[in-house]
Order: structure tokens, then C-alpha cells, then sequence
């Protein structure tokens, strides 16, 4: 079952102008609550925007993505920061012994940015969109944005970092399904062969 919801998920541009219920906003939110994440950190937070002015300001954050204007909900999720006395370097540097130096003379707010990933806000993410998919919800990420100037916008503390916006509403149209690789084309087993 869940591989045929999986694959009737695709990315949707253009929404109707039809409001998403509270309870199936909770649904989608409850989803990305009970994520896995590395040692059940959970070190993230979702912004729920609903508001038709700020969605608008949003797409024009996200490089003037007008189609992202007809979305009824946009969840932005957003990382926060471990601090650096909790070792926050520590798991890069034992993933990249040979890095280790280059690791420790990064610029601070520098390495956070970019060590974003390490928090895995995409499985939330990814809980969210199968979860609305189940509401008869469509969606697509949005990775596109500037990052500080959302910030500065939605008035978020130092220490979260938006890293993906998704935008959700209900498809306009019938939703068109993207051709995905063969799985032989993504397998290896136990040593990469040429």
C-alpha cells in the first residue's frame, strides 16, 4: 500500500483555491513529528504558513516562484543549530578523518549552514508529503530561497535555519507522474562495478 501512494506522489505547481482543513494540517504535522532522527535529536522546527500575503512574499523570497502564490500551505522546516559545546563537529570529523583539520578552522556560522543536512530535516519532510498524499493533498519542495532573507522575514532565532519549504495545496489538475530510473540503474551490491 504504501508503495502505491509512493508512487502517485509528484511534484504540483498550480493548486485550487480551496483551504486545507485544520485537521488535515494536523495530520500532515503530526506525520513530521514522529520522524526518525540521529539520536532521536528531533532538532528541527516547522513553520505552518497559511496567510495569502506572506505565502506571496515568500515566493518572491523563493527567486519570484509566482506557482508557489496558489499554494494553500507552505511548511517551512527549519533546522536548529546544536550547539557546538554538545560536539556538533564531532560526527563530521569522525565521517572525514582525512578532513578533520579543515573541519575544525571552519568559520563557525559557516560550517552550520552548511552542515544543515546532518539534521535530516528531509525525513520529516518526507513524512509530511505522504501523509498529506493520504488527504488527497498535493505538494513539492521548494530548495530554492534565500535562506537569510526568509529568515529575516518569518523572524526566526539565530539558530534555526530554513532549509526546505514545502508547498501543499490540492492539484488543479490532473497530476502528471514523472518517469523514474529502473532500479537496476540504482543497485549496487557489495562493491561498485563499473
Amino acid at each position: 500500500m504504501l508503495l502505491d501512494r509512493i508512487k502517485k506522489r509528484s511534484s504540483v505547481r498550480a493548486f485550487e483555491d480551496r483551504n486545507i482543513p485544520d485537521e488535515a494540517i494536523n495530520y500532515i504535522l503530526e506525520a513530521g513529528r514522529l520522524s526518525p532522527s540521529g539520536g532521536n535529536e528531533q532538532s528541527w522546527k516547522f513553520g505552518v504558513i497559511t496567510k495569502r500575503e506572506l505565502i506571496n512574499e515568500i515566493a518572491e523570497i523563493a527567486y519570484s516562484q509566482k506557482w508557489i502564490g496558489s499554494a494553500k500551505l507552505l511548511i517551512v522546516i527549519c533546522t536548529v543549530i546544536v550547539p557546538h559545546e554538545e560536539g556538533g563537529r564531532e560526527i563530521q570529523k569522525s565521517r572525514f578523518p582525512k578532513y578533520v583539520s579543515a573541519i575544525d578552522n571552519l568559520n563557525q556560522e559557516i560550517y552550520e549552514r552548511l552542515n544543515q543536512e546532518e539534521h535530516q530535516t528531509k525525513i520529516p519532510g518526507t513524512h509530511m508529503v505522504l501523509a498529506a498524499l493520504e488527504q488527497g493533498i498535493a505538494s513539492t519542495w521548494i530548495s530554492h530561497f534565500k535562506v537569510d532573507e526568509l529568515s529575516q522575514k518569518l523572524k526566526l532565532p539565530k539558530e534555526f535555519i530554513p532549509g526546505e519549504i514545502i508547498a501543499f495545496g490540492y492539484p488543479k489538475e490532473k497530476i502528471k507522474h514523472a518517469t523514474k530510473k529502473k532500479l537496476d540503474d540504482l543497485l549496487f551490491f557489495d562493491y561498485y562495478k563499473e
